[in-house]
């Protein structure tokens, strides 16, 4: 049909330009917070694209259905706004008609968010988190850059190198300060050198001093070396069993209903729920006054767009606290967005108007009281 094509052929183009916007946009932030991250040390600076990526695999559900409501408010709002919708009203279509090519546009996409949120997302997050602990748990040696100080992994120790001379082999003016328990060590030395003994590597300080003290006494002990030996070749492994629950798959979501599993559940089928109930809004919502700007309508799909992933959220701590319910959340929140667009959509097919039922309900009233009885 002449109707349908067109209309679908119009949301291709918009949807097409919107997602490439709104991806480049989330790409640049994205960039930028990577960045930031990884100055502070908790990603590798040579995985910053991969680490990106994975983040930007992550947003493409949300990306995906803020470009399809953007798509279907702008591209009905241009139709009304240049009367062609009045044309297609005229030849017998009503509002509720354009539910049919709208979702024969829309599945495509809906899969594919579907996909995403139940199976992408978990791998994508579980991909970021493996990189940032596989850089965590690198050898203090690993750590040590030249005129910084940097932590251990344990976060036992903190070491100074003033300057490199030779690769990450050796170096000049060397401070180490440790803890364990109650006792503190200040060490330093002139000159540094890496050896291997065995299995181990030992961290070879010459010409230094080393100060002892005890946490809570005066008690001071100072010593000299020409030569002294400190083991830093031991990685501290994060603990395994500590899974985030962001990386966890869906099934095991399913299988062990606790409220943190239940919480990010609640996350995963919003993002579908909300792309399904968002569709009928846009064709809700989209109508326009010839006389409004033409913004007018796409700040209101923003405002409804942020409003509904906020609560999305907002539920989602809820459910993790105990203060609402899995089940009676998906269905007030997501139950309460379709009932929404479907009254709202049903107001415009039948070209309803607030003032003609409140004064219809009126003067039934008016007529109810001067009934005698």
């Amino acid at each position: 049909m002449l109707f349908h094509s067109s209309i679908r052929k119009e949301l291709a183009r918009s949807f097409g330009a919107t997602l490439i916007v709104l991806a480049t946009v989330v790409m640049t932030m994205t960039l930028i917070r990577t960045l930031g991250q990884a100055s502070r040390g908790s990603f590798n600076p040579s995985d910053v694209m991969l680490v990106m990526g994975y983040t930007v695999l992550a947003y493409m559900p949300t990306i995906l259905t803020m470009s399809l409501f953007i798509s279907i408010i702008a591209t009905l709002s241009r139709m009304y706004r240049e009367s062609e919708m009045v044309i297609w009203f005229s030849s017998g279509k009503g509002l509720a008609t354009l539910l049919g090519p709208l979702f024969r546009f829309a599945w495509p996409v809906l899969l594919m968010v579907t996909t995403l949120a139940l199976l992408v997302l978990p791998w994508s997050n579980q991909k970021i988190e493996t990189l940032k602990a596989e850089y965590e748990k690198r050898g203090d040696l690993e750590r040590i850059e030249p005129g910084q100080f940097q932590e251990s992994a344990g976060g036992k120790r903190v070491f100074f190198v003033e300057k490199d001379v030779s690769g990450k082999q050796a170096g000049n003016n060397v401070f180490i300060a440790t803890r364990e328990g109650s006792k503190e060590t200040v060490t330093s030395a002139r000159r540094g050198r890496i050896e291997t003994i065995g299995q181990d590597r030992f961290l070879m300080l010459s010409n230094g001093q080393r100060l002892e003290s005890a946490v809570g006494t005066s008690g001071l002990k100072i010593s000299e070396f020409e030569e002294y030996g400190i083991k830093v070749g031991e990685d501290i492994l994060a603990n395994t069993d500590d899974v985030p629950v962001k990386t966890r798959p869906t099934r095991a979501l399913f299988e062990n209903r606790t409220l943190p599993n239940l919480a990010e559940l609640s996350w995963r089928l919003g993002l579908i729920l909300a792309a399904v109930n968002l569709v009928i809004i846009g064709i809700a919502v989209s109508s326009a006054n010839p006389r409004v700007g033409r913004s007018a309508n796409l700040v209101f799909a923003l405002f409804t767009f942020v409003l509904y992933y906020n609560l999305l959220s907002l539920g989602q701590s809820w459910i993790a606290s105990g203060k609402f319910g899995f089940g009676a959340f998906l269905a007030i929140l997501h139950g309460s967005a379709l009932v929404f667009g479907i009254l709202w959509l049903a107001k415009g097919h039948n070209n309803w108007r607030w003032r003609t039922l409140l004064g219809a309900s009126s003067l039934t009233t008016s007529k109810l009281r001067k009934t005698p009885t």
